[in-house]
C-alpha cells in the first residue's frame, strides 16, 4: 500500500530520517503540489520545478536554522518554502494575505534575503559570509544561483572580490540553460563548454571518490582536504573563468541526482575554501508542457475565465506599434533585458534579427548600449519593466538624457503589478523620473493614444523619452470617438466638461475615474470635469491653470507613489491660482504594497471609484452652499 511522504514531512528535519529512494519519491510528490498550486494561482513554475532535487539535497546537508541559504531572484524557492514549514500554507502562494511567490525574511526565519530582482545572491551571502567571520561564528553560507543570473554585472562584481575577501562562501550555480528565455552571450556559452568538457567529467569523478573516502578524523580530513586541494589545482583543465578568479569550481553534477548532490554538498561543507558548484538541471522537469516550452512555463498567471479573443495586452500592443513603425523606418531597433516573451518582442526579433538585442539580465548596459546606438544614428527603443529600469537610474540620467539623446523606453507593468507584489511593482519611475532634465514621460490610456506618442517620439522627436503603461488589457480605445484625433503633442485632454469637481488622472487610472463621474453624476447631480494629463512632463499647465480657477474640488488619481508623485507637484500649481482650492490626491502612501490581485492591491491603498465618490461626499457636507 503506498503512502504520501510529503504528509510525513513537517519540515526539513524530517529529511534526515528517509532513505534515498523515498527522497526520490518525496520530489515528485513536492513537485505536483508545486504544479497544482502554481497553475491555479499563478507563479514560476518551470524554474521551481528544476530545482526540487537541489532544494532536498541542500536541506538534507545544510541546516537553514543557522547555516544561510540565499536565493537568486527566488524563482527556483518553491519547494524550498514547502521543506521549511509552509506547506500547510503554500496553497495561499501569491494570494492577498498569503505566503510570497519570493523568499521574504519576515515570513519566515529560513528565508535569510529578500529577493525578486537578478544578480543579488552571491552579495548577499559574501556579506553573510563576512559577517560571520567577523563574528567568530562558523555557519555555511550559501548562494544558489541561476545561470542566466551570474552573467548579471552584480554578479560578475560580487565573483571579482571573492578571493580578495578572504571569506568562505559556497555557490551552487543552477544551470538549466533558461533565463525566460534561452541565456546568451559569451557567459552561457562558457558554461556550455564546461558542462561538456571531459576534463571536468573525470574532476568530478575525483571529488566523488573523494566524497566516499574522505575519514572521519579531524586531523585525516585536513589532510585528505589538502591533498584533493592539490590534485585540483595541478589537474590538466581548459580555461576556467571561476578557477581564474580565485574560486574553486568544481562540477558538473547531474542536479536531479540527489546521492550525487549530497556527496558533493557535504564535501563542500568541510571544504575551508569558496567553491562554485555546477549543477544541470531540466527546467520544468516533471511536467511534459513545462519540459516541452520551459519559456511560456516559466512563469503562468492565475486562473481567470478565458479573455475575448480580440483584447490585447500593453505588452502585445506596444510592440506591434513599433514593429510597424520599424517597417517604414530602418534605423529602428529594439532592446530587451531577458524580456523578449514578458515585452512581446518575439515576432519582432523573428521579423527583424539584425535589429533586435537580447542583452541578457544587464539593464544598465542595455540603457548604455542603447545610448550608443542612438547617438550613431539609430532610434532605439529599449522595452523594459519599470521595476527593472530602476536598476538603470544612473544610465538614463548620465548616458541618455544628459547627452539628450533620441532613446524611446518601453515602461511595460507601470504601477501595480498584482502577485508579484513588493520587488516588482513599477511604483518609483515617476518619483524618480520626473526630475530629469529634458526627458519626455507620456501615460497612454488607450491604444489609440499609444501609437500616437510612438509615432511622434520615434519619427519627429529628437529627445529622450519614456512611455509607461501598466500590465494588463490595454483598451483600444477609451473615452474618445472611433474618427476624432488623439489631443495635440504634449496636451493634456479634458474628456469631460462639467462643474466644481475636477479629476485628473492618466494612464490606466482613467477607466475608474469615468466610471466614479458617472456614479458622481447620479448620486449627487453633479457632473464633474475629468482630464487625462497625457504627459506627465513636461505638464500642460496652460489646460490646467484655467481649469483650477473654475473649480472647488480637485481629486487627482495616480498609480505612483504620492511623495514625488504628479499630484504632490501639481498641488503648487493649484494654490497659486486658485489658494482656495481643495487638493485630495490618491496615490500610493509610504509602504511596500504586498502580493495580491491588483484589484485588491487598489483597493488597499485606497485609489478606487468608491474613495473617489468618498471624498467628494466629504467636500459636500463641508463645502459652503
Amino acid at each position: 500500500m503506498s503512502h504520501s511522504y510529503l504528509d510525513m514531512i513537517n519540515d526539513y528535519r524530517d529529511l534526515y530520517r528517509l532513505k534515498l529512494e523515498e527522497k526520490n519519491r518525496l520530489c515528485g510528490e513536492i513537485r505536483q503540489m508545486i504544479i497544482g498550486v502554481a497553475t491555479e494561482n499563478g507563479g514560476h513554475l518551470a524554474s521551481s520545478l528544476g530545482a526540487v532535487e537541489l532544494v532536498v539535497a541542500l536541506l538534507s546537508v545544510f541546516d537553514p536554522m543557522k547555516d544561510k541559504i540565499v536565493f537568486d531572484v527566488g524563482h527556483q524557492a518553491y519547494a524550498y518554502k514547502i521543506l521549511t514549514g509552509r506547506k500547510d500554507r503554500f496553497h495561499t502562494l501569491r494570494q492577498w494575505g498569503g505566503i510570497s511567490g519570493f523568499p521574504k525574511r519576515e515570513e519566515s526565519p529560513y528565508d535569510h534575503f529578500d529577493t525578486g530582482h537578478a544578480g543579488t545572491s552571491i552579495s548577499a551571502a559574501m556579506g553573510y559570509a563576512k559577517a560571520r567571520d567577523l563574528m567568530h561564528q562558523s555557519h555555511n553560507v550559501i548562494a544558489v544561483v541561476g545561470d542566466a543570473s551570474i552573467s548579471n554585472g552584480m554578479s560578475l562584481e560580487a565573483l571579482n572580490q571573492i578571493e580578495e575577501l578572504k571569506t568562505k562562501v559556497i555557490i551552487v550555480l543552477n544551470d538549466n540553460k533558461m533565463s525566460i528565455n534561452f541565456p546568451i552571450g559569451g557567459l552561457a556559452k562558457h558554461l556550455s563548454h564546461l558542462s561538456t568538457n571531459p576534463s571536468y567529467r573525470k574532476m568530478k569523478d575525483a571529488l566523488r571518490s573523494a566524497c566516499k573516502n574522505l575519514p572521519l578524523g579531524g586531523s585525516l580530513i585536513e589532510e585528505s582536504l589538502k591533498k584533493l586541494k592539490y590534485q585540483i589545482k595541478t589537474a590538466l583543465q581548459p580555461i576556467n573563468m571561476f578557477e581564474a578568479l580565485g574560486i574553486n569550481y568544481w562540477g558538473p553534477f547531474n542536479g536531479h541526482n540527489l546521492e550525487e548532490l549530497e556527496e558533493v554538498f557535504k564535501l563542500a561543507k568541510a571544504f575551508d575554501e569558496s567553491v562554485l558548484i555546477h549543477v544541470i538541471t531540466k527546467k520544468g522537469k516533471g511536467y511534459a508542457p513545462a519540459e516541452e516550452n520551459p519559456t511560456k512555463y516559466h512563469g503562468v498567471s492565475p486562473k481567470r475565465p478565458r479573455p475575448d479573443a480580440e483584447i490585447v495586452s500593453w505588452s502585445k500592443a506596444c510592440a506591434e506599434c513599433v514593429e510597424r513603425i520599424a517597417e517604414k523606418d530602418k534605423r529602428v531597433v529594439c532592446l530587451t533585458a531577458a524580456m523578449e516573451e514578458g515585452c512581446g518582442l518575439s515576432r519582432f526579433k523573428k521579423r527583424f534579427p539584425d535589429r533586435f538585442f537580447d542583452v541578457g539580465i544587464a539593464e544598465e548596459h542595455m540603457l548604455t548600449y542603447a545610448a550608443g546606438l542612438a547617438a550613431g544614428g539609430m532610434r532605439p527603443v529599449a522595452f523594459i519593466y519599470s521595476t527593472f529600469l530602476q536598476r538603470a537610474g544612473d544610465q538614463l540620467y548620465h548616458d541618455i538624457a544628459m547627452q539628450k539623446l533620441p532613446v524611446v523606453i518601453s515602461l511595460d507593468r507601470s504601477g501595480l503589478v498584482g502577485e508579484d507584489g513588493e520587488t516588482h511593482q513599477g511604483l518609483l519611475d515617476i518619483p524618480w523620473f520626473k526630475s530629469v532634465p529634458g526627458l519626455i514621460i507620456a501615460s497612454p490610456r488607450d491604444v489609440a493614444d499609444m501609437e500616437f506618442m510612438f509615432s511622434n517620439l520615434i519619427k519627429n522627436c529628437d529627445m529622450p523619452a519614456i512611455v509607461r503603461y501598466p500590465k494588463g488589457d490595454a483598451p483600444k480605445r477609451l473615452a474618445r470617438d472611433v474618427d476624432a484625433p488623439c489631443a495635440p503633442w504634449l496636451k493634456a485632454e479634458v474628456l469631460r466638461h462639467g462643474r466644481e469637481v475636477l479629476l485628473i488622472g492618466h494612464g490606466g487610472v482613467i477607466s475608474m475615474l469615468i466610471e466614479s463621474c458617472n456614479k458622481i453624476a447620479d448620486i449627487y447631480n453633479i457632473d464633474p470635469t475629468l482630464v487625462d494629463l497625457r504627459f506627465l512632463k513636461p505638464l500642460d499647465l496652460e489646460t490646467l491653470n484655467k481649469l483650477f480657477v473654475d473649480h472647488s474640488l480637485v481629486i487627482m488619481a495616480e498609480e505612483s507613489y504620492a511623495i514625488g508623485g504628479i499630484g504632490e507637484q501639481l498641488l503648487g500649481f493649484a494654490q497659486r491660482v486658485n489658494k482656495h482650492i481643495r487638493w485630495e490626491h490618491m496615490a500610493v502612501p509610504d509602504l511596500y504594497v504586498p502580493h495580491g490581485a491588483k484589484d485588491e492591491q487598489l483597493r488597499y491603498v485606497g485609489i478606487c471609484c468608491d474613495e473617489v465618490v468618498k471624498k467628494v461626499s466629504e467636500y459636500l457636507e463641508t463645502a459652503p452652499r
